[in-house]
């Protein structure tokens, strides 16, 4: 496994801990039809917590796990940023750990 591999599955952990401080993390998943759906990112049946969640972070693990390419492009930080603003939610952390998967998925470093 490459160690930009290695650096990408630590910043998913920091991603899910983060979502878990904020009391984002739903431990029940959605139904799996809310999982195929026709809108890009799944904004149709999930938030984009859900999204993060539920299809983001495993689909990058799987990724990784097998070996794949990854994307060379995320831009999930600005995304994070425009869903969080105005919420009454901290999510400073949260977006800077998002920014740091956008970083490594762009072969930059994410230190």
């Amino acid at each position: 496994m490459s160690e930009k591999a290695i650096e990408l599955l630590s910043v998913l952990i920091d991603v899910e801990c983060e979502l878990r401080r904020l009391q984002l993390w739903e431990e029940t998943p959605p139904a799996p039809e809310a999982c195929q759906c026709v809108e890009p990112f799944a904004v149709d049946p999930l938030t984009f917590v859900q999204w993060i969640q539920f299809i983001f972070i495993p689909k990058l693990r799987a990724m990784v796990e097998a070996g794949h390419s990854l994307p060379a492009v995320s831009g999930i930080a600005p995304m994070a940023e425009q869903y969080f603003a105005g919420l009454p939610v901290d999510a400073i952390t949260f977006i800077k750990h998002l920014d740091r998967v956008d970083l490594l998925l762009a072969g930059k470093s994410a230190l």
